[in-house]
């Protein structure tokens, strides 16, 4: 579970729209209608990031915003979701505690996106990132990247790319590729262990000629 999302929006269209690609990502997702029900989620779970709406009933958001900025919430970031515009808005949310916000309606991906952002800062170390070459791995969340982008790889296929990263500019011998990621008594071929390092390759792209072919040996992972 990458994190318990808190979603305070009174669209019921928007809010499980977020809701359902969120937890597609790995995030374990509480919603909320309005800002009142926010803040008794607030008091009952552990939450580690905030999706604030500002035009709620009752409580606005600003309203909400300033309110828990102001009491012993000051480090839970908040990602504003607004149609709102206006340079002096945005400044001031800023300045009351927002750690970025998004005017209605927008990307999912740019949702996602910002919110991984922010939590890594928020969580510094946090976040066991591994990275090789343009290639970068997170073991505990299960995401790999190059130069960026995020890929999708199989669960074997990431097993193999971190074996390479952890071990990068060393030769690694299929024996120790198949013990590593299938395990001592798995019954798996060299022919597999190859297939599986040319699908990595394809998804790599430009990066994938940096999986070294050693010669009745195995592979590196090199410049």
């Amino acid at each position: 579970m990458k994190g318990t999302i808190l979603i305070i929006e009174d669209d019921d269209y928007i809010a499980e729209l977020i809701e359902f690609n969120l937890a597609k990502e790995g995030y374990e997702v509480i919603l909320a209608k309005d800002a009142n029900e926010g803040l008794m989620f607030l008091k009952s779970s552990d939450i580690d990031l905030i999706l604030l709406d500002l035009m709620l009933p009752g409580l606005q958001g600003e309203e909400f915003l300033d309110l828990i900025k102001g009491k012993g919430k000051s480090d839970l970031p908040v990602l504003i979701i607004t149609a709102k515009t206006g340079d002096e808005l945005f400044v001031k949310l800023l300045k009351t505690g927002a750690d970025d916000f998004l005017v209605k309606p927008f990307s999912v991906k740019v949702l996602i996106a910002k919110i991984e952002a922010i939590l890594r800062r928020v969580k510094g170390g946090g976040f066991n990132i591994i990275e090789a070459f343009g290639i970068e791995i997170q073991p505990d969340e299960f995401i790999a990247r190059v130069d960026g982008e995020e890929l999708e790889l199989t669960k074997t296929e990431f097993d193999i790319l971190k074996l390479l990263i952890e071990n990068k500019g060393k030769v690694l011998t299929r024996d120790r590729i198949l013990q590593t990621v299938w395990g001592i008594d798995a019954s798996v071929s060299d022919r597999t262990i190859d297939v599986h390092v040319s699908k990595i390759r394809r998804k790599l792209k430009d990066k994938g000629k940096l999986i070294k072919s050693i010669p009745k040996i195995g592979y590196k992972l090199s410049l």
